[in-house]
């Protein structure tokens, strides 16, 4: 414990909902509920307005909508969070290089490591000092708790929201403590709550009371006595900078149950894939990969294998995760699927069956290739004299151009190219109307409202799905800079929707293209 409350813990106010808030004028001061939209979907983050219905963050998306029927319902769009939390943490940066993020939105900052404050009058000025930045570059709020340790400050920002700095003076912390729930202490959840509730324990003072010994009886040596040193207010952790990651995994909440074999191994490769790809991000390989996977009475079953050496050859995660998904009966349906790697290491120890039999399949495909390219010669005696009638090579199929070249079989019909989606929320850009917004989108119609950060509510129009004047584009800049110049930082991640102008570029607009349906 310090004797200044030089800890600082920074929370961004709801924050997905607000983000959301600032880029469309029409949603300020409404309710908003950012979250998985499909029957399945859970409540990411909801905005203050929202919360006045009952509505919160992990609630199932289906009862938020029956809380708040009226609440606007977006998608996340992680590429704007991303941005707007690198603007927030290159300001706490500036206070102190102690800084331990633990999301996007919140962070643990040592104000003494950077001499931004030694007492309490320094540490007050210096939380006031970023929330005033925080507004000023980003346009959104963020709460601060300033104490003598990283428990209390937590519990000082909680008690500061929205949009508030509380500052917990050392030695007041009993005094503090005392009335609040067992639940206010980090690592009491349900489960522990539930169980000192029957022992008769309900607040931080019962704690206290209680005594170390007879915490340590209920709960356990190093559970106990942890929670009888955060009773009387003591909790020595430090801010740490970076802490090592233990596993990188991904997964995915299924709107309908999976019940095809194939289908789950094809959903099974396809997370091993984006498994690897974090991994390799992060410059990490693993030793153990792990299966996840809800069934449709929602029990988990996870399995594990521990390879050779670690890895990050994505092949080597496929073929694990499959043969782990062989030892899971999923004849019920499947809700949910999860692949992941621990055991990280920085380097990697290829496998080397595995890089063998990669070597095979590539020889093989060469091979074949090869084969491919001389067969014609052979056929040649055979499919020539059909050649000038119907263009009919050896095999008796017909070759692909034959009926342009003026012979008598049927025109080869192009694809039809698949509907471009317009995810709720998603920024978009028309080539006559300028910088707006997905408001929804179905029956092959995008409905748009144009307005941008800083202006006033704008405009709905209606489009055609396949309009060529409208695509999916970057988030903009919650507050534009000077001279027009973005605000962004440099290192601002790129929207996957830059290469849909190239797709679809030339495509013939269809009925209604290039034109607002009214």
């Amino acid at each position: 414990m310090r004797s200044a409350p030089t800890i600082l813990h920074l929370d961004m106010d709801a924050f997905f909902a607000a983000a959301e808030q600032a880029a469309k004028p029409s949603l300020r001061g409404k309710p908003v509920v950012v979250g998985g939209l499909g029957p399945r979907g859970v409540v990411s983050t909801a905005s203050y307005e929202a919360r006045r219905f009952g509505v919160h963050s992990a609630m199932p998306m289906a009862q938020a909508r029956r809380l708040a029927p009226n609440a606007a319902y977006l998608v996340p769009r992680f590429a704007l969070y991303r941005a707007v939390s690198e603007q927030v943490m290159e300001l706490v940066g500036r206070l102190s290089p102690l800084v331990e993020p633990l999301s996007l939105d919140e962070a643990f900052v040592d104000l003494e490591a950077g001499g931004s404050a030694d007492d309490t009058a320094s540490a007050l000025a210096a939380g006031e000092r970023l929330r005033r930045e925080i507004r000023a570059v980003t346009g959104l709020s963020g709460s601060v708790g300033l104490a003598g340790s990283k428990m209390l400050a937590k519990i000082g920002s909680e008690q500061a929201k929205p949009d508030g700095l509380v500052l917990i003076e050392p030695g007041t912390e009993r005094a503090l403590l005392g009335p609040m729930s067992v639940r206010t202490l980090p690592g009491v959840g349900p489960a522990t709550g539930d169980h000192l509730r029957r022992a008769g324990m309900t607040t931080v003072a019962d704690l206290a009371g209680a005594g170390e010994d007879e915490l340590v009886r209920l709960l356990g040596k190093a559970h106990g006595a942890s929670l009888y040193r955060m009773a009387l207010g003591r909790d020595d952790r430090a801010v740490v900078s970076e802490r090592d990651a233990k596993s990188v995994s991904v997964e995915d909440t299924f709107d309908v149950d999976l019940h095809d074999r194939v289908r789950v191994r094809t959903e099974v490769d396809r997370l091993a894939d984006r498994c690897v790809e974090r991994l390799r991000a992060a410059g990490r390989s693993g030793r153990t990969v792990v299966l996840k996977v809800r069934r449709y009475d929602f029990s988990t079953l996870t399995r594990s294998e521990t390879l050779r050496g670690p890895t990050d050859d994505p092949g080597v995660v496929r073929e694990a995760a499959g043969r782990l998904l062989e030892s899971v009966d999923t004849t019920g349906g499947v809700r949910l699927l999860g692949v992941g790697v621990t055991g990280l290491a920085d380097f990697t120890q290829e496998d080397l069956f595995a890089q063998a039999a990669a070597d095979e399949a590539a020889a093989w495909a060469h091979a074949s290739a090869d084969g491919r390219e001389r067969e014609p010669v052979g056929a040649d005696a055979a499919g020539t004299a059909g050649a000038g009638a119907g263009g009919a090579v050896g095999d008796g199929t017909a070759a692909p151009g034959a009926a342009g070249r003026g012979g008598g079989g049927p025109a080869e019909i192009p694809e039809a190219p698949a509907e471009r989606r317009f995810p709720a929320g998603h920024d978009v850009r028309h080539r006559e109307f300028g910088a707006g917004w997905v408001q929804g989108s179905g029956l092959r119609r995008v409905t748009v409202r144009f307005e941008e950060p800083g202006s006033a509510p704008g405009r709905v129009r209606t489009f055609w799905a396949d309009d060529p004047d409208l695509e999916l584009s970057e988030p903009l800049p919650l507050v534009p800079g000077e001279a027009g110049q973005s605000s962004w930082p440099a290192s601002r991640p790129k929207s996957r929707s830059e290469s849909r102008s190239d797709r679809d570029e030339g495509r013939s607009g269809g009925s209604g293209s290039g034109r607002a349906r009214p």
